[in-house]
């Protein structure tokens, strides 16, 4: 089972994936140039949520189209100190609201 960690240490944030740090995949997208950050929408944000898919689906394309909606769902309610499993993420993604939707299907 693969676990995300992510935990606020003394020189920023660190998110680390089954003990290793996780790519932010910034060649995919640059979003933030100051690596990430969760608990609020913004950049650092983004740049985890679209890491986070993007290892989690080994799909930068579908990482790309979702991340957005992860980001303000998910990354931006996670603690200040987190962990993930690949089910909690894929539990997250069939929960996801389109954008613009204003939650209504």
């Amino acid at each position: 089972m693969t676990v995300y960690v992510g935990e606020r240490v003394s020189d920023g944030a660190r998110v680390q994936v089954d003990g290793r740090p996780l790519d932010p995949r910034s060649d995919l997208k640059a979003i933030s140039a100051n690596g990430f950050e969760w608990t609020y929408e913004g950049g650092g944000p983004a740049q985890l949520a679209l890491a986070l898919l993007a290892h989690h689906l080994n799909d930068g394309a579908a990482a790309l189209r979702l991340y957005q909606a992860f980001m303000r769902q998910v990354v931006a309610n996670l603690d200040n100190e987190w962990t993930l499993t690949g089910e909690e993420i894929d539990a997250a993604l069939g929960r996801l609201e389109p954008a613009g939707t204003g939650g209504q299907r």
